[in-house]
C-alpha cells in the first residue's frame, strides 16, 4: 500500500480523528449486527494503546441532513464501550461548542464518539466550511478506516484532509486496500471472479475490469438471465434487463475475443413467484412462460463448484439466486461452502456484497475465508478500476 498508515504515526497525546463506519442496522434502540464496528476495533485499540486522544466519527442511514433521533450513533456508544470494555464519551453533535469542547478535555486512551455526520447536509456536500470544523476536533491527526464510504467524496472522507498534516489508512482500510489491490495487481493465478444480483447494469464495469485482469468469470443470480435473453433463450418471468441485452452480447463477444470464460448457469430451480412453495428444476435454454428462474441448479453448483476448486484467487460479489428466501437460497450456500473449501485448500478468497457476506456468515464459513470486504458499493468501484475519493485523499507514503 502507498499511503500512509496509521502504524506510521506518532500519536502520543495527540488528538486523532478517525473516520470509522458504525452505519450498522438498530432494533429497538439497539445495535442489531455489531459487525462493522468489530472491523474497526483493531483500529482503535491500537491508537488506545499508542496513548493517542481519540475523536471518532461515522455516518449513520439517510436522515438526509437534518437531526432525527432514529438515526442517532448514541446506541452504537453503548455498543462500543461494551466491546471495547472501557468507557465511551459521546457528545450529540459532529460540530459545534460541545464537541469542541469535550474533544479538548480528551486525555490520552479517551475515546469520543461524535453524533451523525449526516445529521449535516454540508457532510455529503463536502463543504468546506463543515471540513474545517471536523478538523479543529484534532492535532491535524486523520485517520480513514472507513473503507465502505472511500467511495464518497464527503467532507469527513475527503475535505476533512484539506485541513491536517496527516492523513492515513487505519487497519481496517489497510487490510481492504492491500487484499483487493493484490488482486487487481499481482493475483495468484487461475484468478476466478464470480458474480451475482440482479442487474448486469450495476456491475458492467465491474465486468470489464475483470476481464482484463481475471482467468475466467462465474456469473449467477437474476443478472444472467439478461445474458440468457441475449442468447434468444426464453426467460418467462425471470427477471431481465430487457434494455441491456444488446450490451450483454457485447460482453460475451470481448470474452470471446480476450480468450476469457464467462461460465453461465445450465440449470436452474423454477417457481411460479418468489412465494411459491411449488418449484421445478430444468435446464436454462428454454423457461414456461409463466415460470421464472430463482436459483442456480445442481448441475450447476457442480460445474461452478469444478471452477472454484481449480482457482487460486477468488473474488465473489452477489448472490446466484433469491438468496433472502430459503427455497431459494441452496445455490448461494454452496458456492459459500466451496470458496471455503477453496481457501482451505491455499486459495486467496476475498468476498464483498452485503448477500455474499450474509451468505458466508450463513454457511457458517466466514471465519474461513481470506478476507471480508466491509464496503459493498466502495469494493465494486474500486473492482471496477476506479480511484476512490477516500483514499486518493491520504497522504502518501515516503519511498
Amino acid at each position: 500500500m502507498d499511503k500512509l498508515s496509521i502504524r506510521d504515526l506518532n500519536v502520543k497525546g495527540k488528538r486523532v480523528f478517525i473516520r470509522a463506519d458504525f452505519n450498522v442496522p438498530l432494533e429497538n434502540g439497539k445495535v442489531a449486527d455489531d459487525t462493522r464496528i468489530r472491523a474497526t476495533l483493531p483500529t482503535l485499540k491500537l491508537a488506545i494503546e499508542r496513548g493517542a486522544r481519540l475523536v471518532v466519527a461515522s455516518h449513520l442511514g439517510r436522515p438526509k441532513g437534518k437531526h432525527d433521533p432514529k438515526f442517532s450513533l448514541a446506541p452504537v456508544a453503548e455498543r462500543l464501550k461494551e466491546l471495547l470494555g472501557r468507557p465511551v464519551i459521546f457528545a450529540s453533535d459532529c460540530i459545534g461548542q460541545e464537541a469542541l469542547s469535550r474533544s479538548q478535555a480528551l486525555k490520552n486512551g479517551d475515546l469520543l464518539l461524535l453524533e451523525n455526520l449526516r445529521f449535516h447536509a454540508e457532510e455529503e456536500k463536502n463543504d468546506e466550511g463543515f471540513s474545517r470544523q471536523l478538523a479543529s476536533l484534532c492535532d491535524r491527526i486523520f485517520v480513514n478506516d472507513a473503507f465502505g464510504a472511500a467511495h464518497r467524496a464527503h467532507a469527513s472522507v475527503v475535505g476533512i484532509t484539506k485541513f491536517v498534516d496527516q492523513a492515513a489508512a487505519g487497519l481496517l482500510m489497510e487490510q481492504e486496500l492491500s487484499y483487493l489491490g493484490k488482486a487487481l495487481t499481482d493475483p495468484e493465478r487461475p484468478f476466478l471472479a464470480i458474480l451475482g444480483g440482479a442487474k448486469v447494469s450495476d456491475k458492467i464495469e465491474v465486468i470489464q475490469n475483470l476481464m482484463r485482469i481475471a482467468n475466467s468469470m462465474l456469473i449467477g443470480g437474476a443478472m444472467a438471465y439478461t445474458f440468457f435473453r441475449a442468447r434468444k433463450f426464453t426467460t418467462g418471468k425471470s427477471l431481465v434487463e430487457a434494455d441491456k441485452t444488446d450490451l450483454a452480447l457485447t460482453l460475451l463477444g470481448e470474452a470471446v475475443e480476450r480468450c476469457f470464460r464467462i461460465v453461465l448457469p445450465v440449470d436452474h430451480v423454477l417457481a411460479r413467484s418468489p412465494d411459491d412453495t411449488q418449484t421445478q428444476i430444468a435446464g436454462v435454454e428454454s423457461t414456461p412462460a409463466d415460470w421464472m428462474g430463482l436459483d442456480i441448479g445442481p448441475k450447476t453448483i457442480d460445474l461452478f463448484c469444478k471452477e472454484i476448486a481449480a482457482a487460486k484467487t477468488i473474488v465473489w460479489n452477489g448472490p446466484l439466486g433469491m438468496f433472502e428466501k430459503p427455497a431459494f437460497a441452496n445455490g448461494t450456500l454452496a458456492i459459500a461452502r466451496a470458496v471455503a473449501d477453496a481457501t482451505a485448500a491455499g486459495a486467496t478468497s476475498i468476498v464483498g456484497g452485503g448477500d455474499s457476506v450474509a451468505a458466508v456468515e450463513q454457511a457458517g464459513v466466514a471465519k474461513k475465508i481470506s478476507h471480508i470486504s466491509t464496503g459493498g458499493g466502495a469494493s465494486l468501484e474500486f473492482l471496477a478500476g476506479q480511484k476512490l475519493p477516500g483514499v486518493e485523499a491520504l497522504t502518501p507514503r515516503e519511498a
